[in-house]
């Protein structure tokens, strides 16, 4: 079996894995920081704050935790609300329920069968956001990045997303993403991971950060739009 075949397989317990070491990063981080931090502009997410984001992930878990998927969830106008229910709490209220979300929905993602892994790996590029906000050194990398690339290589084929060819500078072996339908000439990408997770995440490439991608335009790559 190849490496692109190992990445077709459901691991039913990696996206919890990839929530428990992200966990076990940003949660210390979050700690460490006073609260002006919190009130920090994302450039990934106009118009939220870093608290914002952290109460936007620890709502979504939350959910998961609790099985409350009505209609509309994790829309915009829904997001919003989950945002505003929280605006009395304290900055560490929200770390405490991101904790605990962390903590508590990776076995519940593990049984859903495959349709909320999505939001374990939405919860690891928000971390990205937050640490690319207070500039720490690999935002979109770190620990959980081989379970993340992973997770991202088999969502993108299960969704039909444009067959990609990346070959990762710091990574052993290339890494095929979205599905091959013989309809498209795959594209490629040459570069970070790093760099490869924000252009799938729509977020902005790292300044003076050096690729290159061939094949397909990169708002094309966004896989939540």
């Amino acid at each position: 079996m190849t490496t692109a075949d190992l990445h077709d397989v459901r691991d039913p317990e990696l996206p919890g894995r990839l929530l428990t070491t992200e966990r076990d990063a940003l949660i210390p981080l979050l700690r460490s920081r006073p609260d002006a931090d919190f009130a920090l502009p994302t450039a990934a997410c106009p118009g939220w704050s870093v608290r914002d984001v952290l109460a936007h992930c620890s709502s979504a878990l939350i959910r998961v935790v609790e099985g409350r998927f009505e209609k509309g969830v994790f829309s915009p106008e829904s997001n919003d609300r989950d945002i505003a229910e929280r605006t009395g709490w304290t900055n560490a209220q929200v770390v405490d329920e991101l904790e605990r979300g962390m903590t508590e929905a990776g076995p519940l993602i593990a049984k859903a069968g495959g349709v909320l892994d999505v939001i374990a790996l939405g919860e690891w590029v928000h971390a990205g956001d937050v640490r690319d906000v207070f500039g720490e050194l690999g935002a979109y990398a770190g620990a959980g990045l081989p379970d993340a690339l992973t997770l991202l290589a088999r969502i993108t084929r299960e969704k039909g997303h444009v067959p990609l060819h990346a070959d990762l500078d710091d990574m052993d072996e290339p890494l095929r993403l979205g599905e091959a339908s013989g309809e498209r000439t795959p594209a490629r990408f040459i570069g970070d991971a790093a760099t490869l997770v924000r252009l799938y995440a729509g977020r902005p490439v790292a300044q003076g950060a050096s690729y290159e991608l061939a094949g397909v335009a990169a708002g094309e790559l966004n896989i939540f739009r």
